[in-house]
This record gives C-alpha cells, structure tokens and sequence, in this order.
C-alpha cells in the first residue's frame, strides 16, 4: 500500500509539471485592401442610354508571334460613322476589361460617357495575349508556357508588340469590320494591368507615332525583363520629352517579388514623368495587384486622357 501511494504522488507531482497544452488561435484573414473600393456608376447599363456593341470572342494567329494563338473583341460605339476615320483604345488582358460582368465593365462606362459627350466616339479592341500551340495545333494548357508567352510580349523592352498590333492585329479588324482607325496617334490611347500596364506604355514608348495615350493599371515596371530601366530612361529623354500623355495607377498595398517592389517601381516612374515635364497623372491609392482601384476611377482617368 506504501508503495503504491508514493506511485500515485510520483505520477501526481509528474502530471502537474507538463506545460499546458496551447490552444491555437485560428489567424484572422488579412483584410482586403481593395474593399474601399467600389465599381463607378458608370459601371451599370441605363435603359435610356444607346448601347454600343461587343463583338463575340475572336482566335487570331499572326506571324510575328509565330506558333501562338490569342482572342480579341472589339466594341463599335453606337452610332459610329464609319465612313471616316475612328478613335481607337487598345485594351491588354482585354477580357478583363470587356467581360460585362467582370471588374471593370469598360463597354458600359463607355456607353454612359459617349452618351453624355464625355468622350468622342472611340472604338474599343480588347485582345488576349498569345497562348502556345502544341504538336497538334491547339492551345497548350501548360500554365508555366502560357505566362512565359505573356511575359515574352508583355514585359520585353522592344517595338516587337507596338509592330504586332500595327502590322497584324489592327489592319486585321479594319478589314473584318469595313473601318478605319485614325493615323493620328493623338487618336489613340492604349491600356493594361501589371505586365499589360507596362507593355502598354511600351508600345507607346517606342512608337509614338502610333499611340500617345497611355493608360497603366498597376503596370509591371520592375525588374521582370529589364522593366525597371524606364524611370532612368524617362529622365533621360528630358531635352527631348517624347509627346505622350500618361496616366498611371498604383497603391500602397500592390505586390513585393525578388522582381522588385511594385509601389515603388510606380512611384519612381511618376517622379521620372515629373522630373521630364511629361503630361502625366499618377494616383496612388491603398489597394492591391487589382483592377479594383483602376475601376473605381475609371470614368475619371478615361476623361483626362481624352481631354482636347
């Protein structure tokens, strides 16, 4: 019985010095930095207002970009005359923009500010970028080969994008849609998100004689194919400032990648705008890698880029 009980308190004194069991906490979901922002009311279709029309989705293969596919839409304004020369906005990752239940509803906005003489009668041509063919002549369903080829187009410092679109993509749809896009580049804006952001500033980049209305939405100009060069290069055109009008798009919360900081990417190429006296606007709000900011202000940069 001795025994016995001094057992019991051994196995008693033992039992009260185990740490207690922590209890784990459950980790609370970062907020969402895009949640101040909220779609425009330019956004919503209005029944008294004349809707413009959306092509169906349409494969394209060019020969520049050889072996690769890609789908493009084009919006005809209502109305439009297309016996003289049309304005022209160029949308990267355009199924972002043009999906009528998507994050921006880029149709509708224009709908409501053609309507309202808020901006002239612009024809909208949303293109994808390119998807590589396999042995067989479909689209690869390998991701890794579908980023490499939009970052190829996309991020590489070259006019090989700006001569795609002005020797394949856009004669094409003159031809398929019996109009003709306006030679003045003052007539044509170009835009996209992150990789799109910066290829689109790209193209006007090194051809202005093509687009000089530039619209980047949290634009990649970091160190993904040499993107972060752009700042210096912009300072250096100062003498001679290329005749461009850029409106760039960025926020605190944007994405942080061994490729660079893209806030800080954003910010140092508004101050190299600055600095070389080029016609830009740079807004700088909260938000993420989204097009959640770029939405909600769309109807306003949309205005200032197409201001006379």
């Amino acid at each position: 019985m001795l025994r016995c009980a001094g057992t019991l308190t051994l196995l008693l004194l033992a039992v009260s010095v185990l740490p207690a069991q922590e209890t784990k906490q459950p980790v609370a979901p970062k907020p969402n930095p895009d949640r101040i922002y909220k779609l425009p009311a330019d956004a919503k279709k209005f029944p008294d207002v004349p809707q413009g029309q959306l092509s169906t989705k349409t494969p394209f293969k060019g020969k520049l970009y050889d072996n690769v596919e890609r789908d493009y839409w084009v919006y005809l304004p209502a109305g439009l005359d297309r016996s003289k020369p049309v304005k022209l906005m160029v949308f990267q990752d355009g199924v972002n923009y043009a999906n009528p239940n998507g994050p921006v509803r880029i149709t509708n906005i224009f709908d409501n500010m053609m309507y309202r003489k808020e901006l002239p009668p612009i024809v909208g041509v949303f293109v994808t970028p390119g998807v590589p063919l396999d042995s067989e002549g479909k689209r690869t369903t390998d991701t890794k080969r579908k980023d490499n080829q939009r970052s190829i187009e996309y991020d590489t410092l070259s006019v090989k994008y700006a001569e795609f679109l002005d020797k394949e993509l856009l004669p094409h749809i003159e031809k398929e849609y019996r109009l003709q896009f306006s030679k003045n580049p003052s007539d044509r804006a170009i835009c996209g998100i992150s990789s799109g952001g910066i290829c689109a500033f790209t193209v006007a980049w090194e051809r202005p004689d093509l687009f000089r209305k530039v619209l980047s939405h949290v634009g990649s100009f970091t160190n993904i194919r040499g993107g972060n060069a752009y700042p210096g290069m912009v300072k250096n055109s100062a003498k001679a400032p290329k005749p461009l009008r850029v409106f760039l798009q960025d926020g605190s919360n944007d994405i942080v990648t061994p490729s660079g900081s893209w806030p800080e990417a954003n910010q140092a190429m508004a101050a190299a705008l600055k600095a070389a006296k080029y016609d830009y606007r740079f807004e700088f709000g909260s938000g993420g890698h989204s097009l959640a900011h770029g939405a909600a202000i769309m109807p306003e940069a949309l205005q200032w880029l197409w201001r006379e």
